[in-house]
């Protein structure tokens, strides 16, 4: 008769180990994501308040008008842009581009200026 291994009780005492060290740190990842989740529904809640607060001034600041004529320009706009062909569409895309790459790039030399100033005092 073999005699029985003394490594099997070790070997189920580390697998038991293993298994609680995960359990502990899938515990931590839930709760963080708990955490993040509920942090995130804050910020979603607040915005949704913001966007129904924005609609709202907006109609009542356009209560009484006649803003069939604004939606009238905005949809012949689109039409306009719709109607144009894939050369002047992308040439249109090329110029929104570069317009806001001009833009930034203007925002970051404002932003290094404040820095070297900032700096310098």
């Amino acid at each position: 008769m073999k005699k029985k291994s003394a490594k099997k009780p070790i070997i189920i005492a580390a697998i038991g180990a293993g298994v609680a060290a995960i359990g502990v740190g899938l515990a931590r990842a839930f709760r963080d994501m708990k955490k993040n989740a509920k942090e995130q529904h804050e910020v979603d809640v607040a915005e949704f308040e913001a966007a129904k607060a924005e609609a709202r001034a907006n109609f009542e600041e356009n209560r009484g008008r006649n803003t069939f004529a604004r939606a009238k320009e905005s949809a012949k706009k689109v039409w306009n842009e719709a109607k144009q062909g894939p050369a002047k569409r992308a040439e249109a895309a090329e110029r929104e581009r570069a317009e806001r790459i001009a833009a930034a790039n203007a925002r970051t030399e404002a932003a290094n200026e404040r820095y070297e100033a900032a700096k310098g005092e």
